[in-house]
């Protein structure tokens, strides 16, 4: 008889719920990834962070950037959230990858919002190259430290 391996992966629970919230509304940047429209590989970018109104985070972007012009290609993404502690093994800090859309928001509306989470983008806010983006929620994997794995939807995401 074959043994099959476990399921390394969690059953989602209030606290994974809890920890990927968290991840999302104190971030302030995050390593955004991107399909190259040009050569179709990977592509793996440093933005700023902050979580919207509905909790789905933000990002300003210049339309200079090669990220932008991946995202109007194809607009799925992946965005890594959560930086190790000062301490210990970096694998064993909480982290959150998030699968999600990306999305025009609306910027002269958010602005009071964005700003007040993030006032260093006063400098670059209102560039007219500057763009700000919603990243809409398709699933997340929560890695929230040494065997805690959980898969989550849109709805463990956002409160």
């Amino acid at each position: 008889m074959t043994e099959r391996p476990t399921d390394p992966i969690r059953p989602t629970d209030a606290e994974a719920r809890a920890l990927a919230r968290e991840l999302i509304a104190t971030a302030r940047f995050a390593a955004l990834g991107v399909i190259d429209p040009d050569t179709g590989a990977p592509m793996v970018t440093r933005v700023s962070l902050v979580p919207g109104p509905d909790g789905a985070p933000l990002t300003l972007i210049s339309t200079l950037s090669a990220h932008t012009s991946a995202l109007r290609s194809d607009p799925r993404c992946s965005l890594l959230i959560g930086e190790p502690g000062a301490k210990g093994d970096p694998l064993t800090h909480p982290r959150l990858t998030l699968q999600a859309k990306a999305e025009q928001a609306d910027k002269a509306d958010l602005k009071a919002h964005y700003l007040g989470l993030y006032p260093k983008a006063t400098l670059y806010y209102d560039f007219g190259d500057f763009g700000l983006v919603r990243f809409t929620p398709l699933s997340g994997a929560l890695n929230g430290g040494f065997g805690k794995a959980y898969r989550l939807t849109p709805s463990d995401l956002l409160p």
